[in-house]
């Protein structure tokens, strides 16, 4: 695996679509500057150094710092979203399906931590056009795990007296990951991810086989 394909963290990360070679390198060195300094406090000449190339190399590739920041915003909501999609259109009971969501989601979060960190707090640095771009992916993605709870509760197997309001907290939760897992701390992104999936089913008052609700 090259350089260019790991951040900062020894993550690996999924740029293979971005191409050429100097524009995937000049990516991945904005997603760790923009998770060490803040997008703000990041320079298009941080970013440029950080990939071994010149400020005037950068331009060839991407306009403005911006367009840096909305290029792995959209690359990483469209994974997201994959992630939950393949999770709620899978076969199954709607626990079965939303304990796949949040595993799946959770471990993305915690196994691209540096990624998701830019993609998930970064929003607001973004234009208008670009920020109403990603927000409707966002809307997307609420969809899905929505979705699934609807599903969960129409069956009778969820007990959500607000399914709007316990969609944002699943989605909370597992965003949140990203802020603090640490890739040397007690769990690996697997388990964190079966633990949240676990509380998760919980929170929604998942009927468990043989022994009722709860």
């Amino acid at each position: 695996m090259s350089t260019a394909e790991q951040t900062a963290g020894g993550e690996a990360e999924p740029w293979g679509e971005v191409t050429p070679d100097a524009a995937r390198r000049l990516l991945v060195a904005a997603v760790e500057a923009f998770a060490e300094r803040g997008y703000h406090a990041t320079t298009t000449r941080d970013i440029a150094g950080r990939a071994g190339m010149s400020p005037a190399a950068l331009y060839i590739h991407y306009k403005t710092k911006e367009e840096l920041l909305h290029r792995i915003s959209r690359i990483g909501h469209d994974k997201a979203l994959d992630i939950l999609r393949t999770a709620a259109g899978g076969e199954g009971s709607a626990a079965e399906r939303l304990a796949d969501a949040v595993s799946s989601f959770v471990r993305w979060h915690a196994g691209r931590r540096t990624t998701a960190r830019v993609v998930q707090y970064e929003l607001d640095a973004l234009g208008p056009e670009a920020r109403a771009e990603i927000l409707a992916l966002r809307r997307q993605v609420d969809a899905e795990v929505r979705g699934i709870i609807e599903d969960g509760v129409a069956a009778g197997e969820f007990d959500v007296a607000d399914v709007q309001g316990t969609t944002l907290a699943v989605l909370s939760l597992c965003i949140d990951v990203a802020r603090w897992f640490n890739i040397e701390g007690p769990r690996t992104p697997d388990e964190v991810g079966a633990l949240y999936a676990d509380l998760v089913l919980r929170m929604v008052g998942a009927r468990r086989p043989g022994t009722g609700r709860g």
